[in-house]
């Protein structure tokens, strides 16, 4: 296990190690100057072995992020069990998923980092040997850039994201709930009381889930409405809009305590919102903080929860010999006055 520093011209930080790929610690400039670490983790990597798989804090989540119904998926129909490591559903690519692995680092430079995984045929059930790449660079315009790209040599399934923490207080200040979210999408993904989708996708208009304007997250996060109950709060996909143009901002997050503000673009159709609802304050973090409950918001961009078994044409999740996986997220920052 080992740790890497990234930095860009504006003196902007990343602090990566390459066991699971986590981000551990990223600094960004408030309003007044200072430096903000915006990332929920822990001070020393080998701390990430003994998180019992309860945050995923900073993450490359793999093979398939966020739940597959039942652990089941159908592949030239032939069926395959996988791990139910969530109720009955398998979660972020099972109890040995990716952000478990070492990461192989094979270049690095002052603001970059690649790191390559090979997951061999039948890896936590999936099928396939899949041979992923991801790099992250920081970029001179305050963002940070993460591309995935993937190969296999039979036909499998695969998703990724990034389970990062967000804070913009500070990694140890607090509620998140005050921060102001934006989210370029019409419709989300309804889920059942085990969070996993129903199939249908939903307007957003008239409900809590309607963060086309900017609005305070915690603003509605405690209204008594059926799907945030099953979500204990906000664990939901949004359709994006933007249908993966790069250009086109899907979210923003800002806060307004310290003025720090990310905006988030993405190649993939969904952005799941996880507001750290099962942070209990059981885990203690850096500087021996220990994480409330909606301390934090994810958000992980990515192919939509149980696409292997739905017909979403905007998600699919499927990857063949002779093709490549690719998928890039950009988490852009700036400050306001």
């Amino acid at each position: 296990m080992k740790t890497f520093a990234l930095s860009n011209k504006n003196g902007m930080r990343a602090v990566v190690t390459n066991y699971g790929g986590r981000i551990m610690q990223l600094l960004v400039a408030d309003r007044q100057g200072g430096w903000q670490d915006v990332v929920l983790g822990f001070d020393r990597a080998e701390e990430y072995l003994k998180e019992n798989h309860l945050g995923d804090f900073g993450a490359a989540i793999g093979r398939y992020a966020n739940r597959i119904g039942n652990g089941r998926i159908v592949i030239g129909g032939r069926a395959w069990q996988l791990p139910q490591n969530n109720g009955p559903h398998c979660l972020h690519g099972g109890p040995d998923g990716w952000q478990y692995r070492p990461f192989e680092v094979v270049h690095t430079t002052d603001s970059s980092i690649k790191m390559v995984l090979d997951s061999p045929d039948g890896d936590n059930g999936f099928p396939g040997r899949v041979r992923v790449e991801m790099v992250y660079r920081l970029t001179d315009d305050n963002a940070l850039a993460i591309d995935y790209s993937a190969t296999t040599d039979a036909p499998t399934v695969i998703n990724m994201t990034n389970h990062s923490y967000f804070n913009l207080n500070g990694s140890a200040q607090g509620s998140a709930m005050n921060h102001v979210l934006t989210i370029d999408a019409d419709r989300y993904l309804p889920i059942d009381p085990t969070s996993l989708p129903l199939g249908m996708m939903a307007g957003v208009q008239d409900t809590p889930f309607d963060f086309r304007h900017p609005k305070a997250i915690g603003l509605d996060i405690d209204k008594e409405d059926e799907q945030l109950r099953n979500g204990s709060g906000y664990d939901h996909c949004w359709v994006l809009n933007h249908r993966g143009d790069m250009s086109r901002r899907c979210a923003r997050l800002e806060s307004p305590a310290t003025g720090i503000a990310l905006e988030v673009f993405t190649s993939e159709p969904g952005m799941q919102v996880y507001t750290g609802n099962f942070l209990d304050g059981s885990i203690v973090g850096k500087g021996g903080t220990a994480y409330g409950r909606r301390s934090a918001v994810c958000l992980e961009t990515q192919k939509f929860p149980d696409s292997p078994n739905h017909n979403w044409a905007e998600s699919n999740p499927f990857l063949n010999p002779g093709e490549r996986f690719e998928s890039h997220s950009v988490y852009r920052f700036s400050t306001t006055e």
